[in-house]
C-alpha cells in the first residue's frame, strides 16, 4: 500500500497537562502533586515537559508556588522542563527556578489578547523584549505560542496570513520554536492546512508546532493533517486535562494518549511507553476525581483491568 502523503519517522510531543492542562482546574492541586505527575510523565518517556507558569496566583491560583514544583522534580538528563514565563519578572523567577526552557505566548485576535493579558498584540510582544533579553543572556531557550489560529471567542474567525504575521515576529524576535494554538477547538482540516501553509512561508515547518484543543472532537483529525504537511511537533495533555479560562466554550487538549495510540498505530515513534502513561493519567484522575477524557486511555485501562481479572480468575 502506498500513501499519497509521507508521514514523519518520528513525532515530538510537548506534555503540557501540568501547566496548560491544570490551569483551569476547580480543585486545588499542591505543588508536590503537580510534581509527582511531571515526574510519572518522565517516566513515560516524554522528554519536553510544561511543567508550571510563573504568573500572577491572584489571576491564575492553580499555578501558585510554582517554585517549590520546580524544587520537588526528580530531574533526568536531556528533559526539558519548560516555564510559561509572561513577562520580565516570571522570566526571573524560572531562572531561579532551573526551569530549562521558557514559554511566551500572545494570541492572533486582537480580542483574546486583551481578555487574556489585558494588552495588544503589539504591547504582548513588547513586552517580551526584555524577558527574550534575559533568556539568551542566560543561554535558555524560548518557546512562542500563538493562541486563536482559527477562530478567537471574541473576534470570530483568524485569517491565516494574521497567524504567519504574528508567528514570524515570535521567530524574528528569537523563540526557537512557535506552538499553533487552536484554543477554542473550532478548527477543521482544510482550515487548519491553510494555516500551516500561511505560516510555513514565513517559518520553517521544523520550527512549528500544533497545539489543538478538541472542543468540537476535531484534534485528532487536524493533527493528521498537520503530519501531512510536514509537521512533526505536537503539544498534548495527558488524559485530555485542560481548557481555557479566558475562552467560553473551550474544552481540554487533545490527549496525550490518544495521540500516542494514533500515532503508534501509524508507524510512528513518539518514545512514549503507554503504560506508564496511564499511570501517570491514572494519578491525576485520581487525584483531581474526575474520569480521563481520553477516548483510548479509557479503553486501555478497562483492557488492562479485564485481562487483569481474567488471569486472576485462571
Amino acid at each position: 500500500m502506498s500513501l499519497n502523503h509521507p508521514f514523519p519517522d518520528t513525532v515530538r510531543i510537548i506534555e503540557v497537562g501540568a501547566r496548560d492542562g491544570l490551569q483551569n482546574t476547580t480543585k486545588h492541586v499542591s505543588p508536590a502533586v503537580r510534581a509527582q505527575l511531571v515526574n510519572l510523565l518522565v517516566d513515560s518517556g516524554l522528554t519536553h515537559i510544561d511543567t508550571s507558569s510563573f504568573v500572577s496566583p491572584k489571576r491564575v491560583p492553580q499555578m501558585a508556588n510554582a517554585d517549590q514544583v520546580f524544587a520537588n522534580l526528580n530531574r533526568k538528563q536531556n528533559v526539558v522542563y519548560s516555564a510559561l514565563t509572561p513577562n520580565l519578572k516570571g522570566m526571573e523567577m524560572a531562572l531561579a527556578a532551573g526551569a530549562t526552557e521558557a514559554a511566551i505566548f500572545t494570541s492572533a485576535s486582537e480580542g483574546f489578547c486583551q481578555s487574556n493579558i489585558n494588552c495588544s498584540i503589539a504591547e504582548s510582544l513588547k513586552r517580551f523584549e526584555s524577558v527574550m533579553e534575559l533568556a539568551q543572556q542566560h543561554n535558555i531557550p524560548v518557546r512562542g505560542y500563538v493562541s486563536c489560529i482559527d477562530c478567537c471567542p471574541y473576534d470570530g474567525q483568524t485569517s491565516p496570513e494574521q497567524v504567519a504575521s504574528i508567528s514570524h515576529e515570535l521567530y524574528q524576535m528569537g523563540c526557537h520554536e512557535v506552538s499553533l494554538g487552536d484554543t477554542i477547538g473550532t478548527g477543521t482540516p482544510i482550515r487548519i492546512k491553510r494555516v500551516l501553509e500561511a505560516t510555513s512561508k514565513r517559518i520553517p515547518m521544523a520550527k512549528l508546532a500544533a497545539h489543538y484543543h478538541d472542543t468540537y472532537g476535531q484534534a485528532l483529525a487536524n493533527i493528521l493533517a498537520s503530519l501531512e504537511e510536514g509537521l512533526a511537533i505536537i503539544d498534548s495533555s495527558v488524559a485530555g486535562l485542560g481548557g481555557c479560562p479566558y475562552a467560553p466554550g473551550a474544552s481540554g487538549n487533545v490527549a496525550t494518549e490518544d495521540v500516542v495510540y494514533m500515532l503508534q498505530g501509524m508507524g510512528i515513534e513518539t518514545g512514549v511507553n503507554m503504560d506508564r502513561l496511564l499511570i501517570a493519567a491514572n494519578f491525576i484522575c485520581h487525584e483531581l476525581g474526575i474520569e480521563s477524557r481520553s477516548a483510548a486511555g479509557t479503553a486501555l485501562s478497562l483492557r488492562n483491568s479485564f485481562l487483569k481479572t481474567a488471569t486472576n480468575n485462571n
